[in-house]
């Protein structure tokens, strides 16, 4: 059969296309400037009014606000002219439901009041968050950041549209929206029933997307007392890592970046802290400013004021619109474990992150716990219930009590022995080498008589933890925020009488000198019996007093364990010994 042979695959066909393209080609470019000169004119463009020409004219750019805004999405589309969408005058509404009123203004579309409403200050009048001197000069709740000052201005002092227009119960979404010639700004907010609120703002200018983060930019309360401003944070959590800054670690407009599950400004015991949807693609920015308030509030003298820190975070989603969800309320355990948090790797963590128990929250943490159930199960009195708490641990401690005593008779039986050895070396100076052969001695002396000097610290050394977590609960719990006991008004706060702190001098100087000293020297025992107790009861003066309680009761409980032991053959022998040497120093 004879092959067909396709046209386009013959060399010279394809030499003569190409030869015919190329001729008409040349054809086309020489009769461009005939067509121009002979041919018909195209028709004259209709005119166009001078309003319209002035909306497809480029905006002229403001002062600061044409710049080029960082992180804007500058491969926008070309700007189009938006629908103006601005109100006439300013108006404010009050969104509330069982935990919080808050009061909003259309101005910038921001918070003006946030009262949580289980919560009193210290004059028992309403928990107001928003503090009002700070906000007043630094920006009021909800308001929005941008890395430009100008741009910053004109979104939170625009008068924005809203939804609402009276008084809202949650469940409920609020609505605020402006937009000018280059500004198109939206900012939605839900509110349930618990202390979340949900939010999504987004904006534009000129086209671009821009950041805009929901800011808190000015701590919390009413700001009249200096001790408002004292335990300020700003605190976030990267994966299982928890930060907590300090005034003197945050620079005012830094940025972190990273997977935030949470991030924001927390005072003592309450928290307004941003949850992003997507941890991946949120950034905080860190406010820091200063702020002059009276040293005495109730009675201000201008000329008499101190400078406190104002924090304050900014926190949204670096690209796109920020949505997030915002809680504002206490650093409550029962509260925070209920809220779980987006995570992008691994399981969602929750809030709980919040309350901060210190370095030994391994043992705070459940310490709580434990005082916490006997408050609702025992005693309803969280006095009463550190009182209890106080008595089961001292029991529990009882048997290292005896040990230690142990340990402190068989230092009384070597005593002679131990002081003979060193005075053998007395006349060598510390750096002499002989000096090691007398450690070494005291070493066998111990060893040959089964005493471990340590045994006898062993009971403080597991005391002390108990003692520094009890400090670090009692500084972190909302639960003891304001609990009363006896004439104590905040078992949080110090005593106001100092009684608990002179209870703790008291107690602790009866137990100093019914406790065995081992082989102390008299003089130097004289002088720990009583720098010890005024030492203590100098610190837990300035503490809580929940701490001063826990501090002074464990002592009266030290004080009978001590009277029953010294009746027992041990406590005899051991005061036995302790008479002989009295006799000897004579």
């Amino acid at each position: 059969m004879t092959d067909f042979q396709n046209p386009q695959q013959d060399p010279g066909t394809q030499r003569n296309m190409l030869l015919a393209f190329a001729i008409a080609f040349l054809i086309i470019l020489a009769s461009q400037p005939l067509m121009k000169k002979y041919g018909p004119k195209p028709p004259e463009p209709a005119s166009v009014p001078l309003m319209q020409q002035a909306t497809q004219q480029p905006s002229t750019p403001q002062p600061g606000a044409g710049q080029p805004v960082p992180g804007g999405n500058t491969s926008a589309t070309p700007h189009k002219p938006a629908v103006t969408k601005q109100a006439e005058t300013e108006s404010e509404f009050v969104v509330e439901n069982d935990l919080y009123k808050i009061r909003f203004t259309n101005r910038g579309g921001l918070v003006k009041s946030w009262i949580l409403k289980r919560f009193a200050d210290d004059k028992g009048q309403p928990l107001e968050l928003v503090n009002a001197a700070a906000a007043a000069k630094y920006g009021l709740p909800l308001s929005l950041f941008t890395y430009d000052a100008l741009l910053q201005q004109r979104l939170n002092q625009a008068l924005y549209v809203t939804s609402a227009s009276g008084p809202l119960e949650a469940p409920a979404d609020v609505t605020f929206e402006f937009a000018d010639e280059d500004l198109v700004v939206s900012k939605s907010f839900h509110f349930d029933h618990s202390y979340l609120v949900g939010v999504k703002t987004s904006a534009r200018y000129k086209g671009a997307e821009i950041q805009a983060y929901p800011a808190w930019p000015s701590s919390f309360g009413d700001g009249t007392a200096v001790t408002a401003y004292g335990y300020g944070q700003i605190e976030y959590q990267s994966g299982e890592k928890i930060e907590r800054l300090a005034p003197k670690k945050i620079s005012g407009g830094s940025t972190t970046t990273g997977s935030l599950h949470w991030a924001g400004p927390t005072d003592r015991y309450f928290a307004a802290v941003f949850l992003p949807t997507d941890p991946d693609n949120a950034a905080l920015v860190s406010l820091h400013n200063s702020l002059d308030i009276p040293k005495d509030a109730d009675h201000p003298n201008p000329n008499d004021t101190v400078k406190v820190d104002v924090l304050g975070a900014a926190v949204g989603d670096r690209q796109g619109p920020t949505v997030e969800q915002l809680y504002v309320g206490p650093k409550s355990l029962e509260v925070l474990e209920k809220l779980p948090v987006s995570a992008s790797h691994g399981p969602a963590p929750d809030l709980t992150g919040l309350v901060n128990f210190g370095f030994f929250g391994i043992i705070a943490k459940p310490l709580f716990i434990w005082l916490k159930w006997t408050y609702y199960h025992v005693v309803s009195n969280w006095g009463w219930a550190i009182v209890l708490q106080t008595l089961i641990i001292n029991l529990l401690l009882m048997p290292l009590r005896i040990t230690q005593m142990k340990s402190a008779l068989k230092m009384q039986k070597i005593a002679p022995q131990q002081k003979a050895i060193q005075a053998k070396y007395e006349k060598y100076s510390m750096r002499d080498p002989r000096k090691a052969e007398m450690n070494q001695e005291i070493a066998a002396l111990f060893k040959r008589e089964g005493v471990n000097p340590v045994a006898g610290c062993l009971p403080l050394l597991i005391q002390m933890p108990f003692l520094y977590a009890y400090y670090s609960m009692l500084g972190a719990v909302i639960d003891l925020r304001q609990a009363h006991w006896a004439w104590i008004h905040d078992l949080s706060s110090y005593d106001p009488l100092y009684l608990l702190p002179a209870a703790v001098f008291i107690s602790m100087f009866f137990v100093q000198r019914m406790t065995p000293q081992g082989a102390m020297d008299p003089q130097q025992q004289k002088i720990m019996n009583i720098f010890m107790p005024i030492m203590m009861a100098y610190i837990t003066s300035k503490l809580a007093a929940g701490l001063a309680l826990y501090w002074s009761v464990g002592n009266v409980i030290a004080i009978v364990q001590q009277m029953a032991t010294n009746r027992t053959s041990l406590g005899q022998e051991m005061r036995e010994l302790a008479a002989k040497r009295a006799r000897k120093k004579k």
